[in-house]
């Protein structure tokens, strides 16, 4: 498991993303930039903020959360996108560019909540010569302890996947 997060592959693909999204984005018109690149800007850097927050955190649950918010950053992503789409700011070659990031992205993610959830149900304790369990999960009342597993469904990658169809 990485211990540093520019090791996460999750990480390093939000990078990924939010750099084609700036790269996208710079050459615009002020207007352009204003109104419409600078929330898609944001929204894309947000991604891998959120994952950054995530990894400094110290608790389960809070690692979880700021994980559910770097799912609803990618979502802003795919809005922006789909709007300088449809304005005409972004073709289609540059739109499918961005969102080949979208599906490694939400797996990634997802693979990372799930680690974090059997990290905390290993309630078994280790140390040298002896053994100790903890009997109660200490997050289990919180909001988001009965969520599955997958913050990212099939039918929320399918939609990633391909951010442009029907954005007329």
């Amino acid at each position: 498991m990485a211990t540093d997060l520019v090791d996460l592959r999750v990480f390093q693909e939000a990078e990924k993303l939010a750099d084609k999204v700036w790269k996208t984005v710079a050459p615009w018109k002020h207007f352009e930039k204003r109104t419409v690149g600078e929330q898609f800007v944001r929204a894309a850097d947000s991604v891998g903020a959120n994952i950054a927050e995530a990894q400094g955190r110290y608790h389960y649950g809070e690692r979880i959360q700021m994980l559910y918010y770097a799912r609803g950053s990618l979502f802003e992503v795919r809005f922006w996108l789909r709007r300088a789409y449809q304005r005409q700011l972004v073709d289609l070659t540059s739109g499918q560019a961005i969102a080949e990031h979208f599906e490694p992205l939400a797996k990634g993610i997802n693979n990372y909540v799930r680690s974090l959830k059997e990290q905390r149900s290993d309630t078994t304790l280790r140390e040298t010569g002896a053994r100790y369990t903890v009997k109660a999960d200490p997050l289990s009342d919180l909001p988001f302890s009965n969520l599955k597993d997958e913050v990212f469904s099939q039918e929320d990658i399918s939609c990633l996947t391909n951010p442009l169809a029907n954005a007329s």
